[in-house]
């Protein structure tokens, strides 16, 4: 029995303890999906989140009373959603009035409500009367909380990088011909008007190429030998920095570069369908750890040096009703509120007891 015993006591300092990293989180939240039939009650989630995180903000997809309700008094921002369907209704002030009356009022202050997400990605969903009515609605909203004597939550929407017919190099970033000056103009007009940021989906998981040797490491923020800008002369050692300069340059171009930008999703999935080129637990640490320690630098980007972008993970939770494998991954912490990884989120040390050795 010694020796399994000296054998354990040597394997402590390498697995009793995972440290977190330290890191300054104030502008790191969580998207809080809950498409799963495994979560905890929204009142576990709040608790957890305010005694055992560094998480100050989460994004939900929706307006769950009982989410908004949980996270009373606990000081966390919340991001809430409208949903697409429900955008053609809500630009006009009287239902965009009734919304924030059920919404909104019954709720905020004591849930601190801060931003309001009209849609998510509509572009992507080459609906003509929801990309039309979308302004509008996001207008309508703006108006319905002045008219309520709500001056603190903002209005926005969040778009896929698929909102840029080029990203590449940087430089060359612009929003797609016909959107550009219908749509993002007076979108951006809005925002400027309203102190309001504009809501970007970056994801370089789906940009890595296998045909590029470097492309996994660029995603993951690794080392690798960098792309360069031609036009700019600038480096970008990371894909990250590269999407986000694009979109910067998009708005640029139509003279709304004062605008600020939030990272309203990014993630990466620690598992997925067999070959599914990038899927896996490291690599999901590596991007979101690496993340959320460049995030929370100060150093920005190339085009944008010296800014902090509040960033929102995705996502919260592993959900098991996601359709794929890798969709189902995402998740920070699994339903019993382990960490699948850790990226420094934790405000303390996980004690790991592992059995003696017999």
């Amino acid at each position: 029995m010694l020796l399994p015993l000296l054998l354990h006591l040597l394997l402590l300092p390498f697995f009793f303890f995972t440290p977190s990293y330290s890191t300054t989180t104030a502008t790191i939240g969580v998207n809080y999906g809950t498409v799963a039939d495994n979560l905890p009650p929204p009142t576990t989630v709040a608790t957890f989140l305010r005694s055992q995180t560094t998480i100050n903000r989460i994004k939900i997809f929706d307006t769950n009373p009982d989410i908004l309700r949980a996270f009373a008094g606990t000081g966390i921002s919340i991001t809430v959603t409208v949903g697409n369907g429900d955008i053609p209704n809500l630009s006009k002030l009287p239902a965009a009035q009734s919304w924030v009356s059920t919404n909104i009022l019954p709720f905020h202050p004591k849930t601190a409500i801060n931003r309001i997400a009209v849609g998510n990605e509509i572009l992507a969903t080459s609906d003509k009367d929801l990309i039309a009515h979308t302004v509008p609605a996001m207008k309508a909203l703006h108006q319905a909380l002045t008219l309520a004597n709500i001056t603190t939550v903002q209005v926005s929407t969040p778009h896929s990088l698929g909102i840029l017919t080029s990203s590449e190099p940087p430089s060359s970033g612009q929003f797609r011909p016909g959107y550009d000056k219908a749509i993002f103009a007076p979108m951006l007009d809005f925002l400027r008007q309203t102190k309001s940021p504009f809501l970007v989906n970056p994801y370089p998981f789906f940009g890595i190429d296998p045909n590029r040797p470097d492309s996994l490491n660029w995603a993951l923020f690794k080392p690798n030998g960098g792309v360069l800008d031609s036009v700019t002369g600038l480096n970008y050692t990371n894909m990250f920095d590269a999407q986000m300069d694009a979109v910067f340059s998009a708005m640029k171009k139509l003279g709304y570069d004062d605008v600020e930008l939030v990272v309203a999703e990014t993630g990466w999935p620690s598992a997925g369908d067999p070959g599914q080129p990038g899927v896996g637990l490291d690599n999901a640490a590596s991007y979101n750890g690496n993340l959320i320690r460049h995030v929370n630098s100060g150093q920005g980007t190339p085009l944008m040096p010296n800014r902090t972008f509040e960033t929102f993970v995705f996502s919260l939770f592993n959900e098991n009703l996601k359709p794929t494998i890798s969709e189902q991954n995402y998740g920070l912490f699994k339903p019993d509120l382990k960490p699948v990884y850790d990226v420094g989120l934790l405000t303390h040390q996980e004690v790991r007891i592992f059995p003696c050795i017999q």
